[in-house]
């Protein structure tokens, strides 16, 4: 019964480690010769500086395209401009070759290096497949990889991309960034009851 209940515990346990993404391997921090953590103004001769904006609903970052890369066909670089202004936070890159078959030998190579995938990110349709991968660290950094193939999307175009995110590193620049906006305005009365609904506005004709 004791060896029972300490197998018990073991798997208990497992479980919760897979369940917040934990994996034995290092979490990876650059992709296409890009780093996470570094300043975007080492990579400068790489990058678009005049392409940079704010990214949408995230205020507090700012993304860039990247300059002509082999075995890439594009891809963005995401920085701060808060907490640690033009630290690199976010890279996505999307990469040449566009085939499925391209896809299923780079996720076998992911595989390899970082164990399994901690969650699937895909459509049940596998219109996309995307896996990703979770490493939480003992000091807080938090790092996630997304592998994801498009076979045909309207919003989404058809290929191959690969995300690596400082989670860690973002949620300190949302963090200063709310630490300096002014207090919201105590919100108004919902559009609906302001008056009658206008259907012709509303739907498409």
């Amino acid at each position: 019964e004791t060896e029972m209940l300490r197998w018990m515990v073991f798997a208990m346990v497992a479980g919760l480690l897979v369940g917040r993404g934990w994996c034995e391997a290092k979490a990876p921090l650059e992709v296409g010769g890009f780093v996470l953590g570094a300043p975007v103004q080492a990579v400068e001769d790489r990058v678009r500086m005049a392409s940079a904006l704010p990214v949408r609903h995230m205020e507090f970052l700012q993304e860039v395209e990247i300059i002509d890369l082999p075995q890439f066909k594009s891809g963005y670089i995401a920085f701060g401009t808060c907490d640690q202004p033009g630290q690199i936070v976010r890279i996505k890159l999307k990469y040449a070759e566009s085939s499925r078959k391209f896809y299923d030998a780079l996720l076998k190579r992911f595989k390899q290096r970082f164990g399994n995938p901690s969650e699937w990110r895909g459509d049940p349709f596998h219109v996309v497949i995307a896996w990703k991968w979770q490493f939480t660290e003992p000091d807080g950094t938090c790092i996630s990889l997304t592998l994801q193939h498009n076979t045909r999307d309207e919003d989404e175009k058809m290929g191959n991309a690969v995300k690596l995110t400082a989670s860690h590193l973002i949620e300190a620049e949302r963090r200063c960034f709310e630490k300096r906006q002014p207090k919201p305005a105590a919100p108004g009365k919902p559009a609906a009851a302001r008056g009658p609904v206008d259907w012709d506005l509303l739907v498409p004709r």
